[in-house]
């Protein structure tokens, strides 16, 4: 693989295979547990990461560096995501799955993510709403600052400060709430 530069990408205005292969193999994994949390659904996660990788393959010349490669990924990972839950083909979808669910029983797959979901914290954050848990995924998971959050998600620093203090109060009360051991 090769080590590219932050500054490389900025200046490209074609992406080959190859690099497409690159972005994929190094963000991948994040671009998709950043799906997966915005939306709560396996297959969404997957369409909406190879929906991301095929977008910044197609659009890589609009990327400016202002921001690093990994934060224009995942904004582009948390709008597609917020595309697909607004969607009324999306919420008819959903509905159908969850009718379709209560007639036949979970795969092996689901039951396992499931159970690795069971964490009590995880629990709680996957409860907030999109608003709260997106700022504290970007922050709590990716790191990010709070100028790159404002940056993905189109809102002033003030307003992710403001987010991330309300979903940390809501996850603490929901940790007391629930009775479980707060540390």
């Amino acid at each position: 693989m090769k080590r590219l530069e932050e500054s490389y990408w900025k200046h490209l205005t074609v992406m080959d295979a190859g690099l497409l292969r690159e972005l994929m193999i190094k963000y991948g994994q994040e671009v998709w547990n950043l799906a997966y949390i915005l939306t709560k659904r396996n297959d969404l996660a997957d369409d909406i990461t190879q929906e991301v990788f095929l977008s910044a393959y197609r659009n890589i010349e609009l990327f400016r560096g202002e921001s690093s490669i990994k934060t224009w990924l995942l904004s582009i990972a948390r709008n597609t995501s917020v595309n697909y839950l607004r969607s009324a083909f999306m919420r008819k979808v959903t509905l159908m799955a969850w009718v379709s669910s209560k007639e036949t029983s979970p795969s092996a797959e689901h039951e396992a993510l499931e159970q690795s979901l069971s964490d009590d914290i995880w629990r709680i954050v996957m409860k907030l709403p999109l608003k709260f848990r997106e700022v504290l995924i970007l922050s709590g998971k990716y790191d990010m600052s709070m100028k790159e959050i404002a940056g993905v998600l189109g809102v002033s620093e003030g307003t992710v400060k403001s987010r991330l203090a309300r979903a940390r109060q809501k996850v603490k009360a929901n940790w007391k709430e629930e009775g479980t051991a707060y540390e």
